[in-house]
């Protein structure tokens, strides 16, 4: 059985500190910063209001000067997660979404379809979070721990049941790869529970938050899409989402 959804509470969660590209939050591209670009992108999937969920008042100026809305969050926050739960519970005290979306701040060129498939598997109601993958098609790529495999098997109702996160190569055999995208809606149920369980074996061992949740039996279903966004993490990465934007 499937119930029809039609909004989600979109959350960006943002800080400025970053490893190998300090302060690529708020990196131009192409006149505005990235966030702002990311902004952009959620809104154009049009499935409910976009906020911004920052450490740091530079970025809550960066979105809030460009029409956009951020709401300031803690700064000891261990996870992305971590951080849209707090900024649900702000932006959204009466639970009025049951769906809270959760898109990386630096992927400037997501697709708005993207965005959508994510919060397509919640209308199962067994599922508890939603989340995208898309085939690995380079040879190379295949052994990559840095491009983070599921393990699935359809689940009869146009997506996939995720039954392993690994940067391992699996599974094994002769077939296709998928990576994974992360990119998640959670029920906000889901979200609130997930918070609040302890960091799991696997998570830890495979350094893959998602599998904290399939270890406490939640369900997470995964929808295909064509091609994964690139994500901005080094000045390699910001110069060639400059020269995507400059062809649009």
């Amino acid at each position: 059985m499937e119930t029809r959804l039609t909004a989600a509470l979109v959350i960006i969660p943002a800080r400025l500190a970053a490893t190998r590209l300090p302060r690529k939050i708020l990196a131009d591209i192409c006149g505005k910063p990235m966030i702002v670009r990311v902004v952009e992108q959620a809104l154009q999937a049009d499935i409910g209001p976009v906020a911004v969920a920052c450490d740091h008042v530079e970025i809550a100026e960066a979105v809030t000067d460009h029409g956009g809305k951020a709401i300031l969050t803690r700064t000891d926050h261990v996870s992305g997660s971590d951080r849209i739960q707090e900024a649900a519970e702000l932006l959204d005290p009466e639970g009025r979404f049951d769906v809270i979306l959760n898109v990386q701040g630096d992927v400037p060129l997501i697709e708005p379809g993207a965005i959508r498939a994510a919060f397509a598997p919640l209308e199962i109601p067994d599922v508890s979070i939603g989340t995208i993958m898309t085939e690995i098609t380079e040879q190379r790529f295949r052994d990559d721990p840095s491009f983070v495999k599921a393990v699935t098997t359809p689940n009869g109702q146009g997506h996939h049941r995720a039954l392993y996160f690994t940067r391992t190569t699996a599974p094994g055999g002769e077939g296709v790869l998928y990576q994974h995208i992360g990119v998640y809606a959670y029920r906000r149920s889901a979200l609130d529970r997930f918070v609040r369980l302890p960091p799991s074996p696997l998570e830890q061992r495979e350094k893959l938050e998602q599998l904290r949740a399939l270890e406490a039996g939640m369900r997470i279903d995964v929808s295909i899409i064509d091609s994964a966004p690139m994500d901005v993490n080094t000045p390699e990465d910001l110069e060639r989402a400059r020269a995507a934007y400059q062809t649009l």
